[in-house]
């Protein structure tokens, strides 16, 4: 029987669960859908002390933007971007167009279709996060994603910079400084001068979250997002130092986000603790880390892998790391995750920032029934279907007025009638048309 070495002293509400948070979020919506610019304008001077002539960002100043920035940091955003590009480009081509004769003369198949235009939201607001703009426009623009429209906020009333070069590096076709549910409000529901889209996708604050929440229906989304969560799960093969290190990375996104170690080692379980005691002090963003482990972190002591695995599919977190003798046990052990990172080799760090899937997941529980961003999201499959004989046609008429009947919706059996009298000469018993032979 497993036992809990470490428990979370608080669980993570989820985004609607806060009724004010709500209710200023469908006021805030309702102002934008009222007012317009207008209002964009007086919210991003409330909550961000940020007015400019224009919010949208010019040839001009992007060149001026690029030009202020190190090279290398081009450098590293572009190979960032090819690698997360490389592989929305094998997802996107991994997705095969169909179309089958399912019967003589009847034709049926699908497409993937592009949504027309996507809102791109790139949070900022505390540091500048260049990696969400490689996940949302890059991932979007693989998909064949003809409009992005891009929103970041400014930090401490100064545009952001790298995530600016990330989002027009990516390719966004609209770039504006814009942030909170002002910038979600105005992509989605449109304004004087922004075009609404059709799709939303990007993590953001509780409020943005909750403005996605809303807006659902009218537009697209991605995910339902919440913080982000960790679990590792080790065996005595692991270090634990690496496992500790892991955890706070993950825990320095916020004070509320949950960090789990299960594993099978008690002597494991014990340094992961001691390790994270040693160093949360020296750790910088340690005043959002540290909280987040005292209250959300947990340890689990599992009998064997089998149950930690059992165990790790009951918290269902968007990243499950992998420190075992054989990490690749798990993509047949595990079943409920957003996304897994196997071995030592790799960490849920580089999922974040560098090494070519997306990181956009799903959080709250919410891996029980969906992934995570990719480049299918942005895709309808749509389908389509051609009955070429007329012979068929007729047959399919005639199965047609049958099944509808028995619902009793006559309006669609008599379209399978009137195929079946003019395609095979069938009687019309509602109307004296196609009452001669068939007209085929």
């Amino acid at each position: 029987m497993s036992r809990t070495i470490k428990a979370a002293v608080s669980q993570s509400t989820a985004p609607s669960g806060n009724d004010a948070v709500a209710q200023t979020v469908r006021e805030l919506i309702a102002d934008v859908r009222a007012r317009g610019d207008e209002a964009v304008r007086e919210l991003s001077a409330r909550f961000d002390r940020w007015e400019p002539a224009s919010f949208r960002l010019d040839e001009a100043r992007l060149a001026e933007i690029m030009n202020s920035l190190d090279p290398q940091v081009i450098e590293d955003i572009k190979t960032v971007q090819a690698n997360v590009r490389r592989f929305a480009e094998a997802q996107r081509a991994s997705m095969a167009e169909i179309e089958i004769e399912s019967e003589p003369g009847v034709f049926l198949g699908h497409r993937h279709v592009p949504v027309r235009s996507v809102g791109a939201y790139i949070p900022g607001g505390r540091y500048p996060l260049t990696a969400s703009a490689h996940m949302t426009i890059v991932t979007a623009k693989a998909a064949g994603v003809p409009r992005v429209v891009a929103c970041t906020p400014p930090i401490r009333g100064e545009i952001p910079a790298a995530t600016v070069a990330a989002m027009h590096l990516a390719g966004a076709d609209e770039i504006h400084i814009l942030g909170g549910v002002q910038a979600i409000a105005a992509m989605s529901v449109g304004t004087e001068t922004m075009t609404p889209v059709d799709m939303l996708a990007g993590p953001g604050n509780a409020y943005v979250a909750e403005a996605k929440r809303q807006l659902f229906g009218e537009v697209g989304i991605d995910l339902f997002a919440g913080p982000t969560e960790i679990l590792v799960v080790a065996d005595d093969t692991a270090d634990p130092f690496v496992a500790a290190v892991d955890l706070l990375s993950q825990a320095e996104h916020g004070p509320d986000s949950p960090a789990a170690l299960i594993t099978t080692s008690e002597r494991v379980a014990t340094a992961v603790q001691e390790h994270i005691d040693e160093i949360l002090p020296g750790l910088q963003t340690g005043d959002i880390a540290g909280p987040a482990w005292r209250d959300h972190g947990q340890i689990v002591l599992a009998d064997d892998l089998d149950e930690a695995y059992r165990i790790a599919d009951t918290f269902a977190y968007e990243h499950v790391q992998i420190l075992t003798e054989n990490p690749r046990e798990a993509l047949d052990k595990m079943h409920v995750y957003g996304a897994l990172f196997l071995g030592e080799g790799t960490c849920v760090s580089y999922g974040d920032k560098v090494i070519g899937t997306n990181h956009v997941l799903p959080t709250r529980g919410a891996a029980r029934y969906t992934g995570g961003l990719w480049v299918g999201m942005y895709l309808r499959t749509v389908t389509y279907q051609e009955v070429r004989d007329p012979k068929a046609s007729a047959a399919l008429g005639e199965l047609c007025g049958r099944a509808a009947r028995v619902e009793l919706f006559e309006g669609h059996a008599r379209s399978g009638d009137v195929r079946a009298a003019k395609y095979a000469g069938a009687q019309l018993p509602w109307t004296d048309h196609y009452a001669s032979a068939a007209r085929v």
